[in-house]
This record gives structure tokens, C-alpha cells and sequence, in this order.
């Protein structure tokens, strides 16, 4: 079954133009055919085409099901966009699909890319979501600086990624403990300030390795999500 997003079908009983137009035109579905529809916020739909227009094209709905992410415990990953936004695509794109609740866009010192629009990564967010068969669009954030951010209260553990070979860090993998919210920190290029890691620390974040290799920033944002999943999955609470 086709699978469509419509983040207010209850409300509109219509798809937005976007799906409306990949539905009808695209797909050629028409008056009788039934698709899935999913709202972002944790229900799926079954449904009916009841005006196939490529516009608005309507639906009756015919069963609402609750569809909430499979974990509990929340991911969130701060990250510094890269230069290269096909690199920063991808990252979205495949934490999504592996799971993730959060994702804040940084402003860093070292920051390659200082702006960035999120309407194309919203695109991705949620072709993701259908891809992996989701129910839960992860809440994006605009652009945020550092220093604002850290001082954000968060109820879980908090940790920084970076390469600085001065003082003790210890891996991901020895800090977190399963069942409980993380939010990692994840540098640009050019890594974290030495006063970025400091305020950070002063904060509460605890410094992390991400195993023995030096990742690529998007790299680095993939591994930190995956490993939080596959250590609740491993110790499920």
C-alpha cells in the first residue's frame, strides 16, 4: 500500500498539493483506491480516494491506528552543518531511517556553513520517515548557536564528541546508560573550539570517542545515533 503524508488529514480529510500531485499524477491512483496515510505525530492511517485531484485529493478515512516510535528512550543529535550539503543530506536522511527523535543544527566557531535553510531537509525528514516505515516525523531546528544551545536544560545524558587528545575521554559505549534520553554533540570539520568543549563540559557534557577512527562530521552523527539504539536493543530496560 502507498503510503502518503498528511500532517493534518483529520482535520482536512485531503492530502497536501505535494502528495496530492505524486498521488494522482504520478501514481495515476484514482476514486475507490485505498492508500496509508501517516501524520507525523505518531498515527497511521488506512484510507480512501474519494476525488482524485491532483491538487487536493480527498479521502475517506477508514481506520486509525497509534503508531509511536518503537524506542523510548529520546535521541537527539547536535550537529554542525557541513560545507557540502549532499553530506548533511545524508546524515538526515539515514538517522531518520535508523531513528531519531531530534536534530538541532549548530553554529560553531569552526563552522564551515554558518546558514542553512531547512526546508530541503524537512524534504528528506520526511521521504525518510516513509521510507522506513515510520510514523514520527523527528523534530528539526533551525541553525543555533553554540553557547545558546548547551545552556538549554535537557532531561537526560549529554555528552560532546570531539578529537582533542587533552583531557580524559572515554567511549560512547562505557558512558551511556541504556533506557535513559541521550543528546550528543556533534563538531564541524574542524572540530569543536577548545572554549566550545569547556563551556560544554561546564554544562554538564560528558567528552566521548566514537570508536578509534577520525570520522567525517555527518559519519560521526550516524555512528553516535546507531550506537545509542544498539545499545538499548542489546540492554533493554
Amino acid at each position: 500500500m502507498q503510503i502518503f503524508y498528511a500532517p493534518e488529514i483529520e482535520t482536512l480529510h485531503e492530502l497536501p498539493e505535494a502528495e496530492s500531485q505524486h498521488c494522482v499524477k504520478v501514481l495515476r491512483m484514482k476514486e475507490g483506491d485505498e492508500i496509508g496515510i501517516i501524520d507525523g505525530r505518531g498515527t497511521r492511517y488506512r484510507a480512501e480516494i474519494v476525488l482524485a485531484h491532483p491538487k487536493c485529493c480527498s479521502v475517506r478515512l477508514l481506520e486509525k491506528v497509534a503508531a509511536p516510535n518503537p524506542w523510548t528512550a529520546q535521541v537527539h543529535v547536535a550537529i554542525a552543518p557541513t560545507k557540502n550539503l549532499d553530506r548533511i543530506e545524508w546524515f538526515a536522511e539515514k538517522t531518520t531511517e535508523i531513528g531519531i527523535d531530534s536534530i538541532t543544527l549548530l553554529r560553531c566557531r569552526f563552522s564551515e556553513r554558518k546558514e542553512l535553510k531547512t526546508e530541503r531537509l524537512n524534504k528528506i525528514l520526511v521521504s525518510a520517515m516513509k521510507q522506513s516505515l515510520k510514523a514520527v516525523l523527528p523534530q528539526l531546528s533551525e541553525m543555533t548557536p553554540f553557547a545558546e544551545f548547551v545552556a538549554r536544560p535537557f532531561d537526560g545524558q549529554k555528552f560532546i564528541a570531539h578529537c582533542y587528545q587533552e583531557g580524559e575521554r572515554r567511549e560512547l559505549t562505557e558512558l551511556y546508560r541504556p533506557g535513559e534520553n541521550a543528546l550528543i554533540l556533534i563538531g564541524p570539520e574542524g572540530d569543536f573550539s577548545p572554549e566550545e568543549v569547556e563551556q560544554a563540559l561546564a554544562c554538564g557534557f560528558q567528552p566521548v570517542m566514537l570508536g578509534p577512527s577520525r570520522l567525517r562530521t555527518e559519519t560521526a552523527g550516524v555512528v553516535a545515533c546507531h550506537t545509542i539504539h544498539v545499545m538499548n536493543q542489546l540492554n533493554p530496560k
